[in-house]
């Protein structure tokens, strides 16, 4: 698949070094094949020397050396980075996004490129346990799909979508989704140190639970307000826990939520600028 091929990464900060390190990790592509781009000299060295890849601070030179090109900046350093890398491109090369809230047609154009796969990945990527949502244009092959899909599965799990709509969508749910986990995280283990807990342990029972309801949810093939329902017994402990989460609305408030996030992500790729709280 990536036989005579080179990925080039313009922008190598910590997804596009996720990106790396999988596709080295899992020999989807060889460390000579690879060329990473960055302003910071010093970056550049620190990936040299830990993946043996090669390196270069110019974008153009980098795009010109690729057959598939990850654009893994920043998405408000889009207008600086395609001026540099327009015309490097050739007909058959694949331009690949991660930056979030970039709509395709923005960056097709900004480019002069055509063949274009736009993906949503989410932090857990940096260890190899993200969930990626893409979506390509016509203009993309089948072999340049199947390298889009090989390089995002290296960061996890991906799902390819045929409406570009979606991704969105998977802005507000599973991009924007860690940190409501988080979120919620920590209230368990500022709940636990309230109830007498030390801190320490109180990580050490909440990050346990997650990992295991997670896992066992996944495994289950059951609802998950089945799995609910099996821990809450009529009268117990936890169903005086639930009544109150429910009193209080968490529902609505989670729904509220990724609803806000998803239409701040649709704005945004509509190019309307960042607006302070209300």
């Amino acid at each position: 698949m990536f036989t005579d091929k080179n990925v080039a990464f313009i922008g190598s900060g910590i997804m596009g070094e996720a990106m790396i390190r999988g596709l080295i990790t899992q020999n989807i592509v060889a460390p000579e094949q690879i060329y990473a781009a960055d302003p910071m000299p010093s970056r550049l060295e620190e990936l040299r020397e830990r993946y043996g890849i090669r390196v270069t601070s110019h974008n153009a030179e980098a795009a010109e050396a690729g057959q598939v090109i990850v654009l893994s900046t920043k998405p408000q350093n889009l207008a600086e980075v395609t001026p540099g890398i327009r015309g490097h491109l050739r007909r058959q090369d694949l331009l690949l996004s991660i930056l979030a809230g970039t709509p395709i047609r923005k960056l097709a154009d900004g480019v002069a490129h055509a063949s274009v796969v736009r993906a949503m990945p989410n932090t857990p990527a940096q260890i190899g346990m993200g969930m990626t949502v893409w979506t390509a244009t016509p203009e993309v092959t089948e072999e340049q799909r199947g390298q889009a899909q090989a390089i995002l599965g290296a960061l996890g799990q991906e799902l390819f979508v045929n409406d570009e709509a979606y991704l969105d969508m998977a802005t507000a749910l599973s991009g924007t989704g860690p940190a409501y986990v988080f979120m919620f995280m920590e209230s368990l283990i500022d709940a636990g140190v309230h109830l007498g807990f030390s801190r320490r342990v109180a990580e050490q029972l909440v990050f346990q639970t997650m990992r295991g309801s997670l896992e066992y949810a996944a495994q289950s093939g059951k609802h998950v307000a089945e799995l609910r329902n099996q821990v809450t017994s009529p009268g117990g402990t936890t169903a005086a826990a639930l009544y109150q989460m429910e009193k209080g609305g968490l529902r609505t408030v989670i729904s509220r939520a990724i609803w806000a996030a998803y239409q701040r992500s649709v704005e945004l790729g509509q190019g309307e600028k960042v607006k302070g709280p209300a």
